[in-house]
């Protein structure tokens, strides 16, 4: 297995590659800490609007041409504002990443960021928050957020009607100059390409940007509280989310297959238990997230009305239960799920690239594959079950949306 190389620029900019010298591709996820959670207050959204307006033309290069110039380079990009930070991802052949970072790097150094094209940019950005009107499951995470967070953290990437109505082109330059920086950026790469040729093509093109140090951000959260969005839809959507362990703290990784063993796959305790025995739901699920010294759970579950008091209290029922402790059958059983994700991870250069990028980000460093095996093979059954008594008590902040309010 290849050792990560790892380099952090004099302007602040962290490089990262794991090399896969047996593909001719190669992927990379630049990084950048911009998201909805420094969004200037009243320009809610300004992340999502910079990220698509950004690329609307650069250096030499008019919106229709920088798109052919990636287009003829074979590139498939991607990327997304979230919450505490902003990707621009890429997978293409392997030696013709140069150009292609070329071209990225005019998009962040030298957009045009034409009135013209702001407001396609701004209508894109208001279009997404305008599917989470049909998108239930999407609402009740947003609002589940806002009422969790305290802190900006709670803030949608979608931004608000309100904020993205009235921001102007000149508001979300200034925006640009304030928060596009290379200063606590990250790009990692991963693929077939060695480290001197990405050093070189990175000299070539990200060398020479500057820009102010990212905004620090505290996290902090609201009192725990059951909150209710009234709806007349035909099913009930219900949102939890309470402490969990945050990236490098004790027992991160305990947590982790704990996690796995209430929710993944068919024979998981919230699958078995509120699906298969009751016929609760339609669907049921608790997943782990992280920002930047948090970790927490969300849990989730979809049902109808007439079902839905009964589907909290089993799910509240679950998520409690599982500090009694877990067998040794569902422990192995979570173990061959995480590391057989692992092993699927290891075959793409793009999901490699990205978990270097968001590793270092809330780590403060990348996890080569083999760490990770070992330190997931490394939990016991008497470590996790230990680590798991000292989970009881957790306090749940509730987000129900649905025709009415539910008794928590």
């Amino acid at each position: 297995m290849a050792e990560i190389l790892q380099q952090t620029l004099d302007n602040g900019l962290t490089v990262l590659l794991e090399p896969m010298p047996h593909l001719p591709s190669a992927s990379f996820e630049l990084l950048i800490p911009m998201g909805s959670a420094t969004d200037p207050r009243g320009l809610e959204g300004s992340a999502a609007v910079l990220r698509d307006w950004l690329f609307r033309g650069a250096g030499e290069h008019t919106s229709r041409q920088l798109s052919d110039a990636l287009d003829e380079l074979g590139v498939r990009r991607g990327g997304h504002a979230s919450v505490e930070h902003t990707t621009f991802s890429a997978s293409l052949l392997a030696d013709l990443l140069r150009p292609a970072l070329g071209l990225f790097a005019d998009a962040l150094q030298r957009p045009h960021l034409l009135d013209s094209e702001f407001e396609p940019a701004k209508a894109l950005a208001l279009q997404e928050l305008a599917s989470l009107d049909d998108n239930p499951v999407q609402r009740v995470f947003v609002a589940l957020s806002e009422q969790y967070f305290a802190s900006g953290h709670g803030r949608s990437p979608y931004g608000s009607h309100q904020a993205l109505t009235a921001m102007t082109a000149e508001q979300v330059r200034q925006d640009y100059q304030q928060r596009v920086s290379p200063q606590g950026a990250i790009l990692a790469v991963a693929g077939g390409i060695t480290w001197d040729e990405l050093l070189t093509a990175v000299e070539a093109s990200l060398s020479s940007w500057q820009g102010p140090p990212p905004a620090p951000l505290e996290v902090e959260l609201r009192p725990t509280r059951v909150h209710h969005l009234p709806a007349e839809t035909a099913q009930v959507q219900i949102g939890v989310a309470y402490r969990g362990v945050a990236p490098g703290e004790p027992g991160y990784y305990e947590y982790a297959l704990a996690t796995a063993v209430l929710s993944s796959g068919m024979s998981s305790r919230l699958f078995s238990e509120v699906r298969e025995k009751r016929g609760l739901v339609y669907a049921v699920a608790a997943v782990n997230r992280a920002v930047r010294g948090l970790g927490y759970t969300l849990g989730y579950a979809g049902t109808t009305a007439e079902r839905a008091d009964e589907t909290l209290q089993v799910l509240l029922y679950e998520l409690r239960r599982l500090s009694r402790g877990v067998s040794g059958e569902e422990l192995a059983r979570a173990r061959t799920g995480i590391l057989s994700h692992l092993v699927m991870q290891g075959e793409s250069s793009g999901a490699r690239a990205s978990a270097l990028a968001r590793d270092t980000f809330l780590f403060g460093q990348p996890r080569t594959l083999m760490e990770l095996r070992r330190l997931v093979e490394q939990v016991d059954l008497d470590t996790i079950n230990a680590f798991l008594a000292t989970q009881a008590d957790q306090a749940f902040t509730i987000t129900t949306l649905g025709p009415r309010a539910l008794s928590a």
